[in-house]
């Protein structure tokens, strides 16, 4: 399996095995701290060979450079099944609410999947 698509944006959704992703991002810039970014999504594209085709657990975690946890861990399933072709996607759009930094500096955003880790993606919070 591999993630093609692992990404921050203002609006995402997925509607009959189609991903629509609007204002992608990576950066969040605030005049003050602590700070409470208002709405994001999460976007994950996966796919999966033929002999990937089962369920699978999922878990996305938030670390900042030191180590810290900084949201609640999200976690699933998803049920990865074959319409006849030799590869299958799944999509996996997460929204959310009221995210607060404490300070300036990066969240790593890190995506495992059946325990292991696949990807991660940075969040860059800058002061401006």
């Amino acid at each position: 399996m591999k993630a093609e698509i692992f990404t921050f944006c203002d609006f995402a959704q997925e509607s009959g095995g189609k991903l629509t992703i609007i204002g992608t991002f990576d950066t969040i810039v605030s005049k003050n701290f602590p700070c409470i970014h208002p709405q994001l999504s999460v976007v994950i594209r996966l796919r999966f060979d033929i002999w990937e085709f089962a369920n699978h657990t999922f878990r996305i975690e938030t670390r900042d450079l030191n180590g810290e946890l900084n949201m609640e861990t999200i976690s699933g399933n998803v049920d990865v099944k074959g319409v006849g072709n030799a590869t299958a996607v799944s999509h996996l759009v997460f929204s959310i609410s009221n995210l607060q930094f404490k300070s300036s500096g990066v969240v790593n955003f890190v995506l495992y999947m059946d325990d292991k880790e696949l990807t991660s993606i940075p969040l860059y919070i800058r002061r401006g």
